[in-house]
Order: structure tokens, then sequence, then C-alpha cells
């Protein structure tokens, strides 16, 4: 959730700021200065905000060259959600060799090649960064092919955040990543996606992907790694399809496989919850195979993770050709085989598991509704390793130390962390002013309080199931709730 805050507020913050002083506010829309992003971006400078009213776009939109600042970067943000919507064309916006932008708050979908697409022009040596890309529903796909939702190659210093991706295509990804570094994906929801929801490749390094939930994820959840053309590898002499990333806090239901580590190295799977994977739990694949450059698929973790299972799937880890499976750490993982608690333990023999349970139910307050939290006295409760990589669970509470097993923390002293999901926080608006009401289960919640440049000024503490916050709507709008 992003919040707008109050006219006092954000003077103050402009006021202090000398490159937001002279910004401006670049209208799109109908009857409005600009008919279509791309003639605002035109105009655009640091710290300026393109602001696209309600309204259908027909792509592709093209913007090239847009640099905003660390100091001053330009928002390219939609006043509401659901009613500025690109649909069709296509690509919606396709940016390259950009720097510094905020891109929030619309939906798109029924494209035709990719749904929004972001590289480095092919200028392999001068990334596009610094690109936030938040709030934003990427819709149905009008492609059944190797299409994806979101296109992202040659990107460096990224976030995509509180994000929903539903219905893609068959053959594509949610997010696809060719050669991008230093990256997040927090808090987003993937829903009914074809191939995978999240693929990193061709050299990707340094991702993390934290605190995400992958409803019905397609073929391969998680593509840790995959198959990529030499020519397009970031950097061109990258030993790895992908590398160094951190997969820690997620929420994994159904898919053919919630991961797959392809051509990957360094990558560490943490305090995630696997609910009902269709054939296998996770891979170990190597799909571009060079032994002269490439290494093999290896030195990988698996660790403090969840996995309930029926015993309709295929096997527990699926070991392909030219991989190292014995340089797998496993360890501190909970088992569960719903049918057969008895037969809960993997059978792969390369692999090697330390400190895990077997065939202990996990005691889900829900498996039959979709709750997937554990009850204290669940035996995954303080069961985990302790690891710097787990921070906060997936609903942003703090993990004990020892943390539990899976992506929800099982003490219930544990702290409320920093919610700003629309998972979590629903809106309403009355002439009096804004309401925000949270379920009391996920109570108390610390939200970020942003002002219209995307700019973090600081957080509110929500204590109660329902609560006032504005005595007059003019004052913020509260945008993605």
């Amino acid at each position: 959730m992003h919040i707008w805050y109050s006219a006092a507020l954000l003077l103050f913050a402009l006021s202090c700021d000398p490159a937001l002083l002279n910004a401006t506010t670049l209208n799109v829309g109908p009857q409005k200065e600009f008919a279509d992003p791309r003639v605002a971006c035109l105009q655009a400078k640091p710290g300026d905000t393109v602001l696209i009213h309600p309204a259908t776009y027909r792509g592709t939109f093209w913007i090239e060259n847009l640099n905003g600042s660390a100091e001053a970067p330009i928002v390219i943000c939609g006043t509401d959600r659901s009613g500025v919507v690109f649909e069709g064309g296509s690509e919606s916006m396709h940016f390259s060799e950009c720097s510094h932008l905020v891109i929030e708050n619309f939906s798109l979908r029924g494209q035709t090649s990719n749904g929004m697409n972001c590289d480095d022009g092919g200028t392999f040596d001068t990334p596009t960064h610094h690109i936030t890309f938040r709030g934003i529903t990427f819709g149905a796909m009008a492609a059944t092919g190797n299409n994806d939702q979101l296109k992202l190659s040659g990107l460096d210093d990224f976030v995509v955040e509180d994000c929903i991706f539903e219905d893609g295509s068959a053959g594509g990804s949610g997010a696809d990543m060719v050669g991008c570094h230093k990256g997040i994906f927090r808090n987003n929801i993937f829903r009914r996606l074809g191939s995978n929801c999240i693929q990193a490749k061709g050299g990707t390094q340094f991702i993390r992907i934290e605190r995400n939930s992958f409803i019905d994820g397609g073929q391969r959840a998680l593509n840790l790694g995959g198959s990529t053309g030499l020519a397009f590898f970031r950097p061109q002499d990258a030993r790895f399809e992908a590398a160094d990333l951190t997969v820690v806090a997620n929420l994994f239901v159904r898919s053919v496989t919630p991961m797959a580590y392809v051509g990957a190295v360094r990558v560490t799977v943490t305090n995630n919850t696997i609910i009902d994977p269709q054939r296998w739990v996770f891979r170990i694949l190597q799909e571009t195979v060079d032994t002269s450059r490439f290494l093999p698929c290896g030195d990988n973790v698996f660790q403090n993770n969840l996995v309930v299972f029926r015993s309709t799937i295929s096997r527990h880890v699926n070991i392909g050709a030219n991989t190292a499976p014995s340089s797998f750490t496993l360890r501190n993982n909970l088992w569960y085989n719903v049918d057969a608690p008895s037969s809960s333990r993997p059978q792969e023999a390369q692999l090697t598991e330390t400190s895990s349970i077997y065939g202990s139910d996990p005691l889900l307050r829900g498996y039959a509704t979709g709750d997937y939290r554990p009850q204290p006295s669940s035996p995954v409760k303080g069961a985990g390793i302790a690891t710097p990589d787990a921070v906060r669970d997936v609903a942003g509470r703090t993990y004990a130390n020892p943390p539990s097993i899976g992506a929800y923390e099982a003490d219930e002293t544990s702290s409320a962390g920093d919610h700003h999901s629309s998972s979590c926080v629903s809106t309403l608006r009355t002439p009096d002013g804004w309401w925000l009401t949270v379920p009391q289960d996920m109570l108390p919640v610390r939200t970020r309080v942003v002002d219209v440049r995307g700019v973090l000024r600081g957080y509110i503490v929500l204590e109660n199931e329902r609560t006032f916050v504005a005595t007059s709507p003019s004052e913020f709008v509260i945008v993605d709730p």
C-alpha cells in the first residue's frame, strides 16, 4: 500500500530538495496536456512526475534515454491502478537506456509481444539502471508463445514490488530477466502463469526474491537459471546462467515444480512454504552445456523450507545430467507427505540432507482452505537454522532466533513487520475521509508513507482493525491499497 500523504508534509519535503522544488507534473490523458506518456516523457526532467489519468491507452509507447537522478527520480504514475489501463498493442511501454525511474500504479493487459519491456538498448556496457516497478497489475496476455508480462534485459539496480502478475502466456514468464543484476522482487502476487513466474538467466546475478506468493505458477514457478543464446549473456564471459540468487520467505502453491536450479551456482532457497507441487519439489538441471566455460549446476542451498506434498508427485527432486548434486546443501527442512507420512523422506541418493524433519504434520491452520500458517504448536517452530537471509516472513513479521521452518514464523511473540501489501490492507473512502481496514490477526501493521515522487518519507503504525487516517479526502490519495 502506498500513501500520498498530507500537503504540508509534501511541501516540507519539496522545500528541502532544490531538484524537487522545481519539479513539474506532466498530466497525461483525455483533455490533458499530453495525449500519451511517450510525448510527456520527452519533456520530463529529473524530479518531474508524468501523471497518467484514467483512460485506456494502446501502445507500444517507446521511451528512450529518459534519465532522472538518484536525488530526483522521474516518476511515471497512474492516478488509479484499475482505471489507468494499457490495453492491446505489441507492448504497453518499452523503456530503453533509461535510469532513475519510478513506474507505478496502473494496469496492462492484452499485449501480443511482451506486456512491458525494459532493456539496455543492446549496449551491454551501459545497462539501464535504478528502475522501480511498483503497484502494477500485469493482466492476461493476448499471446500463447514465449511472451513475457515484464521483460527485463540488461537492467541493474532495480525493484519490482507490490505488483500482480496473472494469466500469463502459456509459453512465457511473468518476469523474465536476461543479464540483470542487483534486483529485488518483493511482495508480489503471481497466479495462473504459463512457463514461469520469474526467470533469471543469461548471466543474471545478485537477485533477491522475497515475500511473494506463487499460486499455480506454471511449469517452473521459479526458473533459477535457464538456457540463453551466447550472444545475449551479460556479461559476455559469464560462466553461469544465474548466480548469487536468494529466494526467501515465499509461498508456493501447486505448479509442476516450484523451482528449478538450471545452470545456476550459489543460489540459496531459504524459509519458503511449498504446498502440493505436481511433479517435483525442485529440479537440478544443466541446459547450457559447455564444460570448458560453464560451471555445472551446483554449490546451491535448500534450507528451512516447509514442503507439503502428496504421493502423486513423480519424485521429490529431478536431477539431470551434467550437474553437481552432491555439492548441494540441504538442511533443516520439514517434508510431509499428506497421503503417507512414513514416505516423506526424499529418495534421491545423490543428495545429502542434515537436521531435517520427515513425516511430522506441520499443523497448518487450514491446509484444505488455503491458510498455510502454522499453529503455535507446529513442529516447524524454532526448527530452522539461523541465517541472515531470513529477516521477515511472508506476512512481514520478524523471524525468531532460531527461526521457524517455512515462509511463516510460528512464534506469535514475533514482532510485526513492514506490511504494505494489498493482501492485508484495504481502504474505504467516505465523505469525511479515508479509512484503512486491517485483519485483526495482522495487527499491528507498520506501513510506508511516500510522497508523489515515490520517495519514502516515513512510516505510520496501524494498531486497530479500522483506522481513520484523514479528515479531508483532498489531503492525500491512497494508491495501490
